[in-house]
């Protein structure tokens, strides 16, 4: 009886494994095919890509479309703001939300529940775009840097997120064993806590450096000197301008429409890379981060 139990058991769970793979499988090239075709797409002849000809591998490879978007001055500069955009931003995120959540966790800070209702409420409400421009402008943060990396200092769910960690993480009896033993809160902070926190400090570098990389609305709001463009405002003025020139000129027109096809495929892959390249430095702690309090021991 027992034995066949066992053999019963086993055939389930070989069914059940074999409708994983074949799952996994399926969203494996859902996820992929996008961006096997982005990257043929950008390398090969638009008219075979407009046609309908590039299914995966790229036809008929042409670099112009990269000779093009490689040689505007813009993007370089573009991808140095960016770089700069992202780096400054995400140390501001990463201070102020660790100093915000460290605080919020821990059951003796008194009025903890007030505190984290009203931080709670910005996820729902805000104050809109017209008085948040007012109050970037009368700080003189307008067509500066700090217009992009100020505002945003603070995610409200970034924030929650970490909290918890805090919470649920980290015991609260090896707080109270380290103030016992005369460490203040703040190297308690800097010498027990952050060394515990590696797993959720890599989230949340993932998620403001995408964040800051990903970003054009704030600058299309705040910025207005070219030079201080970010890369995804550059590739957008670069595509605009491809497109119209296109659609203006009665010359080559066929020309310059696939030409545009293509641009906008080197767009995707050139704002994309940095990303894609990211992850897998992350990907260890990132999968440890995003379990967080699904299990309590």
């Amino acid at each position: 009886m027992q034995m066949q139990t066992l053999t019963k058991r086993s055939s389930d769970e070989k069914v059940f494994d074999a409708v994983v793979n074949v799952l996994a499988a399926l969203i494996v090239v859902i996820v992929l095919y996008p961006l096997i075709f982005i990257v043929s797409a950008s390398f090969s002849d638009p008219a075979l890509v407009l046609n309908g000809d590039v299914i995966l591998l790229p036809k008929q490879i042409t670099l112009e479309a990269y000779r093009n978007v490689f040689h505007n001055d813009q993007i370089w500069n573009g991808y140095g703001n960016t770089i700069l955009y992202t780096l400054i931003g995400t140390v501001i995120n990463l201070v102020m939300t660790t100093l915000a959540a460290y605080p919020l966790s821990r059951p003796d800070l008194p009025g903890r529940g007030g505190i984290m209702f009203f931080v709670t409420l910005t996820m729902f409400f805000s104050g809109g775009l017209i008085p948040s421009y007012l109050l970037v402008k009368n700080l003189g943060m307008v067509d500066t840097m700090w217009s992009l990396v100020i505002p945003g200092a603070i995610a409200t769910y970034n924030l929650i997120v970490m909290r918890t960690y805090f919470q649920t993480s980290i015991p609260w009896e090896i707080q109270e064993a380290a103030n016992i033993d005369g460490c203040s809160n703040w190297k308690l902070l800097t010498h027990v806590i952050l060394p515990l926190s590696k797993p959720i400090m890599a989230v949340m570098i993932l998620f403001y450096a995408v964040g800051h990389w990903n970003s054009y609305f704030n600058a299309l709001i705040y910025i207005r000197s070219k030079d201080l463009y970010p890369l995804q405002l550059v590739l957008r003025e670069v595509l605009m301008v491809s497109q119209s020139d296109a659609a203006d000129s009665n010359v080559g027109l066929e020309s310059k429409v696939l030409l545009a096809e293509s641009i906008k495929y080197v767009v995707i892959i050139i704002s994309s890379l940095p990303v894609l390249l990211m992850y897998p430095f992350v990907q260890r702690h990132f999968v440890k981060g995003v379990m967080i309090g699904s299990l309590k021991g």
